[in-house]
Order: structure tokens, then C-alpha cells, then sequence
């Protein structure tokens, strides 16, 4: 199965520096308009600021299964560049989890098992 995961967002400019923050890279391919993040074997997260998209800027949620080492290393870059994060919870079943809310608030949610 393949996934592609669209966010929508109101200003790509500010977007694509702040998503290259958060993955640690710039997007890996560029189709059209889309900019593409590959997350997975057949996985993607794509951004897209088309007006056509404009009533769903916002609207998205996301979770990355990441691990404790990904998690970490995720936390230090985004402190590096001044990416701000909701504190990270534990929760009882010691999985690690932090929510990121993107400058038009889509949700990504990081999430690391013990």
C-alpha cells in the first residue's frame, strides 16, 4: 500500500523552511505544486498551498512512530532552530509523545516506543 498524506498550508514559502526544519531536510521531490517529504518505504507527506486546498489549511493530524534515538534527535533540531512543541508526555505504557503544530497548526505528532 502506498500513502500519500496531504497538509495544506497557506504560504509555501514559509512552509517549505519550516517542514525542511522539522524533517531535517528539504523535500525530496517536487511534482506540480506539491513538495514531497518521503517518511516511509511508500509513505509521503505532502504539502500543498494551492487555493483550491485553502479551506482545509490547518485541518490536518499526523503522528510519526520514531525511535527513542529519532525522537530525541527531532527534539534537539527543532530547539536548534526555535521550533516550538507541546511538552512531551509519557504516557503509562512508557511510549514517548510530543505534538508539533506547524505555523498554520497542522497537527505532527512525534511518538517514540520505549
Amino acid at each position: 500500500m502506498d500513502l500519500h498524506s496531504v497538509l495544506c498550508v497557506s504560504d509555501l514559502a514559509r512552509s517549505l523552511e519550516w517542514y525542511g526544519v522539522f524533517f531535517g531536510r528539504a523535500a525530496d521531490e517536487v511534482i506540480g505544486e506539491e513538495h514531497l517529504w518521503q517518511v516511509g518505504e511508500n509513505a509521503y507527506v505532502v504539502l500543498d498551498a494551492r487555493d483550491v486546498r485553502s479551506a482545509r489549511v490547518g485541518g490536518s493530524m499526523l503522528t510519526f512512530g520514531l525511535s527513542s534515538s529519532e525522537f530525541d534527535a527531532a527534539l534537539e533540531r527543532f530547539a536548534a532552530h526555535g521550533v516550538t512543541h507541546a511538552a512531551v508526555e509519557t504516557y503509562s505504557n512508557g511510549v514517548l509523545h510530543v505534538e508539533v503544530l506547524d505555523p498554520d497548526g497542522n497537527s505532527l505528532s512525534l511518538a517514540a516506543l520505549p
